[in-house]
C-alpha cells in the first residue's frame, strides 16, 4: 500500500532520502526553505531539495515557518499519512508533528544519545570517535530526543572528513528511511526504542572562530579538527608569519623542544609545525585570494622556508 509522504529537507544530505521517499509513495509535498541570497554575489538560490522536486515534477511548499494556522491548514489538508525530516532548518512544534497519521519521521546523522545537535558530523571527527551513523527516528518536542526506530553504522576513517562523512552518512540516511519505509508498506511498525539516558552529548554549530589553529594545542586535536572543518568553514593559521587556511594535514608524533608554531621542516612531502604535543604536517594550503595547493606548490613561492 503507497502511503500519502510530506518530505521536508533542505540541504544537498537530505537529496538521497527524498528520491527514496518518492520512488514507490505518494509525494504530497516536499517542504524546504524559503529561497535565500547566498554566495558572493548574494544571488537568491534555491535548495538542493527544492531543485530536485522541480526536476522531478514533485509539488513544493517553502513556508517561513508553522506559526500561522493557515500553514498548519495547508499540511493538514494534504492528509499525510507521514512527516519525513531530514535536515530542514525548522523545530516542528507537535502541533505540527500530530498533523500525520503516524506522526513524524527524522533522520539524524549520528548515533543517538550521542550528538544530538546541529553539526553532528564535523563533531563526531573533532572529538575523534571510533564510528557514527543514522538514525531514524520517532519525532517528538524535544531536540533530536525521540525514540529510535532503526539505526546504521559506519567507521570513521583516519582520512574521513566532514565532507567524506557527509556524503556516506547522506547515502545511509537514505538507506534507513527505505528500510523504515518498508515496513509500513508491509502493514508493520519499526519498533521504537527509547534513547538511553546515558552518554547523551550535544553537537553545538560550528563557529567560524574554532577554525583558528592553536599551536600550543596538541597536533592529534588539530588534525581532527583540520577534518572536521573541511570544507567548511576550513581551518587557518599563521605559519611562518603568513595566514593561511589549512586544507589537509596529518598529525606527526614527533618529539621536539621548539616553541609552538616553529617550521621545523619544509620539503615537497609537507610542513611540519611544532605543537604543544607532537606536530603537524600541513599538506595542502590556501593563501589569502589564492586557490588550494600543495605544499610543494606553496614552497615554490616562500623558498626561503624550504629545508635544505
Amino acid at each position: 500500500m503507497a502511503l500519502r509522504i510530506v518530505f521536508a529537507g533542505t540541504p544537498e544530505f537530505a537529496v538521497p532520502a527524498l528520491r527514496v521517499a518518492g520512488a514507490r509513495d505518494e509525494l504530497v509535498a516536499v517542504y524546504t526553505q524559503p529561497d535565500r541570497p547566498a554566495g558572493r554575489g548574494r544571488q537568491v538560490t534555491i535548495s538542493p531539495v527544492k531543485a530536485e522536486a522541480l526536476a522531478r515534477g514533485w509539488p513544493i511548499a517553502q513556508p517561513a515557518d508553522f506559526k500561522s494556522a493557515l500553514s498548519r491548514d495547508a499540511l493538514r489538508a494534504l492528509q499525510p499519512d507521514l512527516l519525513v525530516v531530514i535536515a530542514y532548518g525548522l523545530i516542528l512544534p507537535a502541533s505540527v508533528l500530530s498533523i500525520p497519521r503516524l506522526g513524524g519521521w527524522n533522520l539524524h546523522a549520528s548515533l543517538l544519545p550521542r550528538w544530538r545537535g546541529a553539526a553532528p558530523i564535523q563533531r563526531a571527527i573533532e572529538a575523534g570517535d571510533a564510528q557514527t551513523g543514522v538514525c531514524l527516528m520517532q519525532m517528538e518536542k524535544g531536540l533530536d530526543t525521540g525514540p529510535v526506530l532503526l539505526s546504521l553504522s559506519t567507521p570513521i576513517a583516519a582520512d574521513d572528513t566532514a565532507g567524506s562523512l557527509h556524503a556516506r552518512l547522506s547515502r545511509l540516511a537514505a538507506e534507513a528511511l527505505e528500510d523504515g519505509l518498508k515496513l509500513l508498506r508491509a502493514g508493520l511498525r519499526p519498533v521504537a526504542q527509547p534513547q538511553a539516558a546515558d552518554g547523551v552529548t550535544y553537537a553545538r554549530k560550528l563557529d567560524k572562530a574554532e577554525a583558528r589553529l592553536d599551536w600550543a594545542q596538541p597536533a592529534d586535536v588539530l588534525e581532527r579538527r583540520v577534518r572536521a572543518f573541511s570544507p567548511w568553514p576550513v581551518c587557518e593559521a599563521v605559519v611562518a608569519g603568513e595566514r593561511l587556511r589549512v586544507h589537509g594535514a596529518r598529525y606527526l608524533p614527533l618529539v621536539h623542544k621548539q616553541p609552538p608554531g616553529t617550521v621545523l621542516m619544509a620539503t615537497k612531502m609537507g610542513m611540519d609545525i611544532a605543537c604543544g604535543h607532537g606536530a603537524l604536517r600541513l599538506l595542502q594550503v590556501q593563501r589569502e585570494g589564492g586557490r588550494p595547493m600543495p605544499v610543494a606548490d606553496y614552497l615554490n613561492a616562500r623558498s626561503a622556508l624550504r629545508s635544505a
